[in-house]
């Protein structure tokens, strides 16, 4: 038999969406399979040496994309989807796959089915149409001036309109293209594929009536392959050790006084900064490298302390690690609150 080609599309503007089908590529057998991946090349230093071809696409900027959804901003214009389905179908027809798997690269809903390729999509079951989900509010402008519980008031009664408003350039693109419009469900244009996997499992992720096209297929675990930075053997073992990250699409700002706010704690923090900040002056307690192993950072911690974001989460969670997390609304907190809540986690430890 000859061996199935599979085509994975990574969307670069969060390293999370990089990773997962980056993982699922290299589990599999490549006596059975030829892999290809399509990416944008900004994360190439944190997996070099692939064991398959890569091709180059275009991804929007990771700011782009993290100041869209602080603003609660549709993540991409028409034009943008139309350029993405344009490096879709060169890619394709340049590797004629048999099965093509994406991650959150909303323009394979146009391109694999112009191309008649079937299609995989990887996403969270938070994002499902079957999932009965409570939004909180986002840290909006206007959550600022109502305050929490108005704007969540107002939220829920504008939040199906503006699901919809973020349809809307999708469903445009389609309709250029001669398809279906997927409806006005956010949900649905963010899990639409021919089988939609939820990397996630059930019990932390309920949905509910998944039609037979949609799967749990578990954490996708993943750490980027750089060396351990000089300091990892120095590391002291005779207090508490948290590992902190706020990843690639967290408050990357606030890491500096998150720092600091252990500076006089018996603990030791091991740091990670994505990239994204110049730390130039650290407590004596940190430990900072700009990318660390997870897998290897979570293992020697008593507590992490994340933005939240599922790679780092079901890290921990997988090696019974505490997590503590520190959302966007972490900036509303007075400074003696969050020492409070953060040296209570910190006691808990002992």
């Amino acid at each position: 038999m000859s061996k199935k080609r599979i085509l994975f599309f990574a969307e670069a503007v969060t390293l999370a969406h990089v990773a997962r089908p980056l993982a699922l590529a290299q589990a599999l057998n490549p006596d059975l399979y030829d892999v290809y991946l399509a990416c944008d090349p900004r994360y190439n230093q944190l997996f070099p040496d692939l064991p398959f071809p890569q091709r180059t696409i275009h991804s929007i900027p990771s700011d782009r994309f993290i100041n869209a959804l602080a603003k609660g901003k549709p993540l991409y214009d028409t034009k943008t989807l139309h350029e993405y389905v344009s490096e879709d179908l060169a890619v394709i027809e340049e590797i004629a796959p048999d099965l093509v798997v994406g991650d959150f690269r909303l323009s394979l809903a146009v391109s694999t089915p112009l191309s008649a390729v079937p299609y995989m999509t990887i996403s969270n079951a938070y994002w499902s149409p079957y999932a009965h989900q409570h939004y909180p509010v986002p840290e909006l402008p206007l959550t600022k001036i109502l305050g929490v519980g108005a704007g969540q008031a107002l939220f829920n009664l504008v939040n199906p309109v503006a699901f919809a408003l973020h349809t809307i350039p999708l469903n445009r693109v389609r309709k250029q293209y001669g398809l279906a419009h997927l409806g006005w469900d956010l949900r649905q244009i963010y899990t639409w594929a021919d089988h939609t996997l939820y990397a996630d499992i059930p019990e932390l992720a309920p949905t509910y009536e998944l039609p037979a096209n949609h799967h749990y297929i578990g954490p996708v675990l993943w750490s980027p392959g750089v060396s351990m930075p000089d300091w990892w053997g120095r590391v002291p073992s005779d207090k508490p050790i948290i590992y902190i990250t706020l990843g690639s699409s967290g408050r990357s700002d606030l890491l500096p006084a998150l720092l600091h706010t252990f500076a006089d704690l018996p603990v030791t923090l091991i740091a990670a900064t994505a990239g994204r900040v110049t730390i130039e002056k650290t407590p004596g307690n940190v430990f900072l490298a700009d990318y660390l192993p997870g897998d290897a950072a979570v293992a020697r911690s008593q507590l992490v302390i994340c933005n939240g974001g599922s790679p780092t989460t079901q890290q921990a969670l997988t090696q019974g690690i505490p997590v503590l997390g520190i959302p966007v609304s972490y900036t509303h907190l007075r400074a003696h609150e969050t020492l409070r809540s953060i040296s209570y986690a910190v006691f808990c430890l002992k």
